[in-house]
């Protein structure tokens, strides 16, 4: 009696670690959150606005959360696959605070969209809101914009792209 209770036991240990490992998968992101940047970042937007899902990159490394199609053409920033969109944003921690570059592309070759409104809306650390605009960098096929912000902690970033009218929105996060 008692072998078959270790036997059932045993059974059922190996199920649930079988159960866990396949069930570890990165939840999806909430968008109803009305306290979160992406929430406030644009209240007039139209039902043609994608906000794509969530990364976040902690010490270089980042974590896609966004399951895609498209090959993997990255400048090793965070990626959002959203449609025939590819966007990517590549924080880079200055002296006097961050240099934000950011990847707008589209189709499966990822061919750069020189012309579109690119702006960012930040949260910092102690919860200040901050936006700042996107200038396009031609030579380097990217957007660019440069944070003042030196504290240390996360920085939760929405970038917002039109598109010639089609809204096409990423949700980012990093820490400092």
């Amino acid at each position: 009696m008692k072998a078959l209770q270790k036997s059932i036991i045993g059974l059922g240990s190996i199920g649930l670690i079988f159960l866990a490992a396949c069930g570890n998968e990165t939840p999806a992101t909430d968008s109803s959150n009305t306290n979160s940047p992406a929430a406030t970042a644009n209240p007039a937007t139209s039902s043609s606005t994608t906000i794509a899902t969530t990364t976040t990159a902690t010490e270089g490394k980042s974590e896609i959360s966004a399951k895609t199609n498209h090959p993997q053409t990255s400048q090793g920033g965070q990626v959002i696959e959203s449609g025939p969109y590819h966007l990517e944003m590549v924080p880079v921690s200055e002296e006097n605070g961050t240099h934000i570059d950011f990847f707008l592309q589209k189709g499966d070759t990822h061919e750069a969209i020189p012309d579109a409104k690119v702006t960012a809306q930040i949260q910092l650390p102690a919860g200040e809101q901050k936006t700042l605009e996107f200038d396009y960098d031609a030579a380097g096929k990217h957007y660019a914009v440069f944070l003042p912000e030196k504290a240390p902690g996360e920085y939760k970033v929405v970038i917002l792209t039109d598109i010639k009218g089609e809204k096409v929105n990423g949700r980012f996060a990093f820490n400092r």
